[in-house]
C-alpha cells in the first residue's frame, strides 16, 4: 500500500486493488508517515493478560468438583450459570462469565462428565479422612507449606492382586478381514480356556511416592500382617529415619492395629511415620490406584503366562520402564483417566 501510495496512486484505488477497505489503506499510510519503517512490523502486545490469580483459579476448580449439596444448595449438580452466581456470592471472584468460567475450567483440566457407578461411604469419619489424605496431597503437590508435624513426604500403598495365572483379555494388531478372502491361519490369537489352577497367588504390595513420581512394589505368596509391615521398613528405608513420612492407605485389617495385635501402630510411632487411613468404602481416594490402572494395561492385558516367575518378571520390569518413563504420553493419559484425587 506504502509503495502504490508512492507511485501517485490514490486510495479508493488502492483500496480496489488490495481488496480492502480505503480506512485501512488510509490507517496503513498514515502510521508509516508516523513511524517511518517501523510500521510495517508492528509488535503487537501479548494480549489481555490473565484475569484470575492462582489462588482464585485453584478454589473455582475446587468448588467446580464439589457437589452443591456440600454448600447446602438445593441442586444435583453445578451448571455454569450457577457455579458462577456462588462464586461472585462467596467472594470468591468479583465477576465471570459463563464463557470464561467454561475456559477456565477447561484449561485446570475440569470437563463435563457422565457420573459413573461407585460405592458411597458410610464412614461416621468421612469428612474428616478425606480432608487430611487431600490436605496430604496438597503438601506433596507443592500447593501448601507443611505445618508443624507435618510429613514431607507422602506414599500411597496398597495391594494388587491377588495374581492368578490365567489368559487375559487384551487387544492386538491382527490382519484386517477381507471379503472373500480365506487365511490357513486364524487372523486373531486366540485365548484358551482353563478350568483348573493349581499354581497357587500372588500378591503385589506396591507404594507410589508422590515427591519422587516413583513406583515400588514387592511380590509375596501372602499379603498379611508381617508382610505389610515387612513392606513398610522398606518403604521408610528410603528417606532418613529424620525425615517424616506419611503413607495412605485402605483399611484392609493387615493395615490396622487391634486390641490383640498392635505392630503396625506400634512401628508407625517408633518410626516417624503417620498413617492415613482412607474412608471406608473410599479406596478412589488413594492415588495407587490409577498406577494400578496402567500396570493393568501395560503388563497384563492380553498376557497368558504359565509360570509366577515370568509373570513377576514382567512386573518387576514394567516398574523399572515406568520410573524411568514417567513422563510417558500413554502412561500419563491413563493415569489422568483413572485419577479421581
Amino acid at each position: 500500500m506504502v509503495l502504490w501510495s508512492a507511485q501517485g496512486m490514490d486510495v479508493p484505488e488502492i483500496a480496489r486493488i488490495a481488496f480492502t477497505s480505503e480506512d485501512r489503506v488510509r490507517a496503513v499510510i498514515h502510521n508509516f508517515n508516523e513511524d517511518g519503517f517501523d510500521s510495517l512490523a508492528p509488535k503487537y502486545a501479548g494480549g489481555r493478560p490473565p484475569t484470575f490469580t492462582l489462588p482464585e483459579r485453584r478454589e473455582i476448580k475446587k468448588i467446580a468438583l464439589s457437589r452443591p449439596q456440600d454448600h447446602n444448595l438445593p441442586f444435583s449438580t453445578w451448571s455454569l450459570s450457577k457455579l458462577a452466581e456462588f462464586l461472585v456470592a462467596g467472594g470468591v471472584v468479583d465477576d465471570i462469565s459463563h464463557e470464561g468460567l467454561r475456559v477456565l475450567l477447561r484449561e485446570e483440566g475440569v470437563s463435563f462428565q457422565v457420573i459413573k457407578t461407585w460405592k458411597q461411604s458410610n464412614d461416621p469419619d468421612f469428612e474428616e479422612k478425606k480432608n487430611r489424605v487431600l490436605e496430604l496431597y496438597d503438601i506433596a503437590d507443592g500447593k501448601t507449606k507443611p505445618k508443624r508435624g507435618d510429613p514431607t513426604v507422602v506414599l500411597c500403598m496398597d495391594e494388587f492382586g491377588p495374581l492368578n495365572l490365567l489368559p487375559r483379555p487384551g487387544k492386538q494388531w491382527a490382519p484386517a478381514a477381507v471379503k472373500g478372502e480365506v487365511h490357513a491361519e486364524p487372523r486373531r490369537r486366540r485365548r484358551r480356556a482353563t478350568y483348573t489352577r493349581t499354581k497357587g497367588v500372588r500378591h503385589l504390595l506396591t507404594a507410589y511416592d508422590l515427591t519422587e513420581d516413583k513406583l515400588y512394589g514387592h511380590i509375596k505368596t501372602k499379603k498379611d500382617r508381617t508382610t505389610f509391615l515387612e513392606f513398610c521398613r522398606y518403604l521408610r528405608s528410603l528417606y532418613p529415619p529424620e525425615v517424616r513420612m506419611a503413607i495412605v492407605l485402605d483399611n484392609f485389617s493387615p493395615h490396622l492395629s487391634t486390641k490383640k495385635d498392635t505392630r503396625v501402630g506400634d512401628w508407625a510411632k517408633a518410626n516417624n511415620v503417620e498413617l492415613a487411613y482412607v474412608p471406608t468404602n473410599a479406596s478412589w481416594l488413594n492415588r495407587i490406584e490409577p498406577q494400578f490402572q496402567a500396570l493393568r494395561y501395560f503388563t497384563l492385558d492380553g498376557t497368558d503366562h504359565r509360570s509366577h516367575e515370568e509373570q513377576n518378571s514382567m512386573i518387576r520390569r514394567y516398574i523399572i520402564w515406568r520410573n524411568r518413563n514417567a513422563h510417558d504420553k500413554t502412561l500419563c493419559e491413563l493415569i489422568k483417566r483413572a485419577k479421581v484425587a
